[in-house]
């Protein structure tokens, strides 16, 4: 006779009251600004509702009436606890040309992140410059750091999600870890006289590769007035602070990981983080924000 038994424990960790948390501090704190989630330590409103003035972010109507969220000027999109991001909305570089070579707009672009604990990631984004006629630099203020990219063809390249950039029509190249600030510009070898018809403007960009589809960027783009100006998807990563974990933890008072938190060290190699310790979820930045997970087994 065939004995079938089936055991069920349930392992129950500490777990979150049935009341959802607040992902801000205090709870009274505002926790969107339009669609845009804004965990602490980021706040919005209050100055008290930032871990500090670096994480303060300003939420406001634009030109057109719409709430946005805005890192210092730039427009915020999404900003990850887990993964240390937040992502922005930077202007495009570009220069065009009529039929006769005579320039007809063009934009140069700067950004800086000051000098608190965000940087742009190097992992996330990349430099690209599309054009048939189109040189492009991109350098930091302090012109430590300095990448160009060239782009030439002499007749129309389909631009698409499945070719590499490899320099006709369309060219890509890295940027080191923790650059802090920029300055884009493009340039032409013969202001895109022998082109103009199917190429009339070289772009250059900085953006996040997993948004990017050069699909979106075919040679024959032309930005239709002054005002015109293309914005790309930019990750920028962030640290509590530019210190050691050892550090952090010697100094209790200012130690930004809660309880169940661990203190990490992320990729960029500068500064720490702080996450959930094992079968713990939450913000590792509120003082009970990594509760226990609910885990089933079955044996």
């Amino acid at each position: 006779m065939w004995v079938f038994l089936l055991m069920m424990s349930l392992l129950l960790c500490p777990v979150a009251a049935s009341t959802e948390r607040p992902d801000v501090k205090p709870a009274s704190c505002q926790d969107k600004c339009g669609n845009v989630s804004v965990p602490y330590p980021f706040g919005i409103g209050e100055e008290s509702c930032a871990m500090n003035d670096d994480f303060f972010l300003k939420c406001s109507s634009n030109d057109e009436g719409h709430t946005e969220l805005l890192f210092g000027t730039i427009p915020v999109h999404n900003i990850s606890v887990l993964e240390g991001t937040i992502t922005v909305s930077i202007y495009t570089a570009f220069d065009c040309y009529d039929e006769t070579g005579s320039s007809t707009k063009s934009l140069s672009h700067s950004v800086t992140l000051g000098s608190g604990p965000f940087m742009f990631s190097d992992t996330r984004n990349v430099f690209t410059v599309i054009g048939c006629d189109t040189r492009a630099w991109m350098t930091n203020y302090d012109l430590t750091y300095g990448a160009a990219c060239l782009s030439l063809c002499t007749e129309y390249v389909n631009i698409s999600d499945g070719n590499p950039c490899s320099g006709s029509g369309c060219c890509q190249t890295s940027i080191p870890k923790g650059l802090k600030s920029l300055n884009i510009s493009t340039y032409s070898y013969n202001n895109h006289e022998n082109i103009s018809d199917f190429n009339p403007c070289g772009f250059a960009l900085l953006v996040d590769r997993s948004s990017l589809k050069l699909s979106d960027w075919p040679l024959s783009r032309y930005p239709e007035n002054e005002n015109d100006a293309y914005r790309t998807d930019v990750v920028i990563e962030w640290v509590v602070k530019n210190e050691t974990c050892e550090l952090a933890k010697a100094n209790q008072s200012a130690y930004a990981c809660g309880t169940n938190a661990n203190c990490t060290y992320p990729e960029i190699g500068q500064g720490y983080r702080c996450s959930c310790k094992e079968g713990f979820e939450g913000n590792p930045y509120l003082q009970d924000g990594c509760q226990g997970k609910l885990i089933i087994s079955f044996l």
